[in-house]
């Protein structure tokens, strides 16, 4: 297995709350949880699509409720990450989730920021933090959150776009990423994952991104697949999300390999390695065992994601 510098782009940190941290977080902040136990909240992290995962997401984020919490569960993420082989990450996370509870921003900032700026120093992995804006709640909430981001100093790197994608089109963005970008900010959206490959288009052509966020469905138009590689905009796919949301039946499924021998810059990442099977070092311990994933196409893997950091660009 190669030991080459290894980079996750596509890891949302709430998407990292274990369950045995669910039940902790829930204890020390005086919650009731849903679930009597451990085996019945696993017993239901089985997906028929995006939506279903995100319902069990944003409830299972009402256990995150001070500075404290988010630091724990952020250097909890990083030493992780460092067992499977990450130097460095850059990590999305969802402040609307926290904030439409009565959150504060800061207490959300304050404790992710403590954890990124000690993760070198604590466990040898460089980081950077992405703020997300959740598409499927109102425009005005998204140039507000930005704004508020601002006015607090916040400590990111860039500026993101998630959640449900079907619907909610990347051009209800622009001012925002527009203002982002003007700040000085990295943009990057997801797009082509359960939304089609006119999404990504967008997400290039009105918000200027400079990666996109799954993508895999780039492939069903050549012409967007060309302008990709000739621009060399990288794909942060996540193989092991991508069977367990339905995108694909099956990994052996999966265009990875298709989409490496297409000259795309494509990354492997874990998304939501609570919810989905695994980190990064599983997602590839999965590609090599389904799809036979070589040696060689490790590196290359390896080398993108390194390419595609916004510490390299």
């Amino acid at each position: 297995m190669t030991t080459l510098p290894l980079a996750e782009l596509h890891m949302h940190i709430e998407g990292s709350l274990e369950p045995p941290q669910i039940f902790e977080f829930a204890e020390r902040n005086g919650i009731t949880l849903p679930y009597a136990d451990i085996d019945e909240l696993r017993g239901l992290y089985e997906f028929t699509d995006l939506q279903s995962f995100l319902n069990l997401y944003y409830a299972n984020t009402s256990v995150l409720r001070t500075a404290e919490d988010f630091a724990d569960l952020a250097r909890a993420y990083f030493r992780r990450a460092a067992a499977g082989g990450v130097t460095h990450a850059e990590i999305f996370f969802d402040p609307q989730a926290h904030t439409s509870r009565g959150v504060a921003l800061e207490a959300v900032v304050e404790g992710l920021a403590d954890a990124a700026s000690s993760s070198e120093r604590e466990f040898g992995v460089t980081s950077g933090l992405i703020a997300s804006i959740l598409r499927d709640q109102p425009v005005l909430h998204a140039n507000k959150l930005l704004d508020d981001l601002l006015a607090l100093d916040a400590p990111i790197i860039g500026l993101g776009l998630d959640s449900a994608e079907a619907g909610f089109p990347p051009s209800l963005f622009v001012d925002v990423f527009a203002k982002a970008r003007a700040e000085g900010l990295h943009v990057v959206a997801h797009a082509g994952e359960e939304g089609p490959a006119e999404y990504i288009w967008e997400a290039l052509d009105l918000l200027g991104v400079e990666r996109i966020d799954h993508g895999v469905r780039c492939l069903e138009d050549d012409a967007l697949v060309n302008r990709l590689v000739e621009e060399e905009i990288p794909l942060t796919v996540c193989p092991l999300s991508n069977v367990r949301l339905k995108v694909y039946d099956d990994l052996a499924d999966h265009p990875i390999r298709q989409m490496i021998e297409r000259g795309l810059i494509v990354t492997v990442n874990s998304d939501d390695p609570a919810y989905f099977g695994g980190y990064v070092d599983d997602n590839f311990a999965a590609l090599v065992d389904k799809l036979g994933l070589t040696e060689r196409e490790r590196e290359i893997l390896h080398d993108n994601s390194i390419k595609a950091s916004f510490t390299s660009r």
